[in-house]
């Protein structure tokens, strides 16, 4: 007994430590690609867009805030990369085990792929629960410089009277020196809504989540079994997948992961974006998920509900690929 729980804790770390490494690795290729998402999600209420597009986005990001603009708001992300692949991996190998147990079935033996959709999606829906705060700071860091925010005295006097000169063809460059970090976003947070607050938009990040976790976990186990079972010159497990076989199942994954649930976080960048972008009188009714999503769509239409969906699927396969191929390529050296 005190064998199996040994065993169970150092499953668990590997889980936590290889999603973790996985996660945050991904999160720098695909982090200026997903502001470029969040900012055209985040324009699809308003009256006249800011960007025709996600190459303007980028465009224009690139222009005006520089490199360091493409990766605001990074550090959000990459608590949450490794937040939400060590939850998701943990999560999804444990209710592995429970649906084994449950249909008494041997821990060896293989799931379905309808039973894997299952234990995914279960994943999902608790990872949700941790990510909603960490994607709240981040969108909101994501839209700063697309408000027109004072500046407090104390911002502008810390800025030399040379940057400013230097600054004059581009004023964004006081404003920039005086936005909050995700520190600063977090505690306003709490002080303003309380700690519920920090779950603003958790609908749609459940729903995302745990959708998109099912489809991303059972693609990636079917193609996976399907490359396996194109080479039977060997017979294989799927821990003992080629390197491309992992990087292919795991892209074909994040198409999937993305296309299944869209609309849900679209919604949700939307509403955690509202304070920035189109602040409600005091005392006017909050925004519902679904009132949310009824509004957009008769806004824009389906279109506006996938604002952004192409270039978060282009950045998805390969960071799905990169997950992957990290996660099983610890797994078979380390596992």
């Amino acid at each position: 007994m005190e064998a199996d729980a040994s065993s169970s804790t150092v499953r668990a770390a590997k889980d936590i430590a290889f999603g973790s490494v996985a996660g945050i690795t991904s999160k720098f290729f695909e982090h200026p690609f997903d502001l470029c998402k969040v900012r055209l999600q985040a324009q699809v209420l308003d009256q006249e867009a800011r960007f025709s597009g996600p190459i303007d986005c980028l465009t224009q990001t690139w222009k005006n805030e520089g490199i360091r603009g493409l990766y605001r708001g990074l550090p959000a992300p990459i608590v949450g990369a490794m937040v939400e692949n060590a939850s998701l991996f943990l999560s999804y190998s444990e209710l592995q085990h429970l649906i084994r147990r449950y249909n008494n079935l041997p821990l060896s033996q293989d799931l379905s792929v309808a039973q894997l959709a299952l234990a995914g999606a279960g994943a999902g829906g608790i990872t949700s629960f941790l990510l909603t705060p960490i994607e709240l700071v981040k969108c909101k860091m994501q839209v700063q410089m697309l408000v027109g925010s004072p500046i407090s005295q104390d911002a502008l006097a810390s800025i030399s009277a040379s940057t400013l000169e230097a600054a004059a063809p581009s004023p964004s460059i006081a404003a920039r020196a005086a936005l909050p970090g995700p520190l600063a976003v977090l505690t306003n947070v709490v002080r303003t809504t309380g700690i519920r607050g920090l779950w603003l938009g958790h609908t749609g990040t459940f729903i995302r989540e745990t959708g998109g976790s099912g489809a991303w976990f059972a693609t990636k186990e079917f193609v996976a079994s399907l490359l396996i079972s194109l080479s039977p010159a060997r017979a294989r497990t799927k821990r003992e997948l080629y390197s491309w076989e992992s990087a292919l199942s795991g892209a074909c994954a994040g198409g999937m992961y993305n296309l299944a649930f869209f609309p849900a976080d679209t919604v949700k960048s939307t509403i955690q974006t509202e304070e920035e972008l189109r602040p409600r009188a005091k005392g006017a009714e909050k925004l519902t998920f679904f009132g949310t999503f009824k509004e957009m769509y008769r806004t824009k239409g389906l279109k506006g509900l996938y604002a952004g969906c192409g270039i978060t699927i282009a950045r998805s396969i390969p960071s799905s690929a990169i997950i992957f191929l990290i996660y099983d390529g610890l797994n078979q050296r380390f596992g």
